[in-house]
């Protein structure tokens, strides 16, 4: 831990007698800024800064506390959280990604995440969703989301259920393909 002072007994609460926390990220900046700003709430952490490195961390020690990005330069951060789930199955896992949508967002849940957060998340942001209490509500956004955002999702939706398949995808959405894939290439709009 860094040379900081002691946690308030508030905080410990919130986080529990098991502070471990691992973060996985390969924005090697961002990653060690959240690490040092989660290292002075409290949690004792861990990084990794690509797919292999997050699981055999997981494997190794499975944390109680996860952060995990969902594109990493070697795969995804789903596997990641496959990884954890098959060591310890009351992980808190928070799913970061700049590239956000329904669709990924549903999968990472159902593997065990407990919320999505889109970059740039900040680390109140990020401790909020960790010791988040089950059942607690979260605040809604002050800015909803625009058509152009709906129409983003509803096309990443199609897309993931058609396994990532662009022609698939193209052919049920009545678009054409090199426009999908254009789509497909831009991040997501506000």
């Amino acid at each position: 831990m860094s040379e900081t002072s002691e946690p308030s007994p508030d905080v410990q609460d919130a986080i529990g007698p098991d502070p471990s926390l691992l973060i996985v990220d390969d924005d090697g900046p961002f990653v060690r800024r959240l690490a040092r700003a989660m290292e002075a709430r409290g949690f004792t952490v861990e990084i990794a800064e690509s797919v292999a490195e997050g699981i055999a961390k997981a494997k190794a020690n499975p944390p109680r506390h996860a952060v995990i990005d969902l594109r990493l330069g070697d795969g995804s951060g789903l596997d990641v959280i496959e990884a954890i789930r098959g060591r310890r199955d009351d992980t808190r896992i928070i799913m970061l990604t700049g590239y956000g949508n329904i669709a990924t967002a549903v999968t990472a849940v159902k593997l065990g995440a407990i919320d999505y957060l889109a970059k740039p998340a900040d680390a109140d942001e990020i401790f909020g969703a960790l010791v988040q209490k089950a059942g607690e509500r979260v605040e809604l956004p002050e800015n909803p989301m625009s058509a152009d955002r709906v129409r983003w999702e509803h096309i990443q939706r199609v897309y993931e259920m058609c396994e990532r398949n662009v022609s698939e995808t193209a052919r049920r959405l009545n678009m054409h393909r090199r426009t999908l894939q254009r789509i497909l290439a831009k991040r997501a709009p506000k």
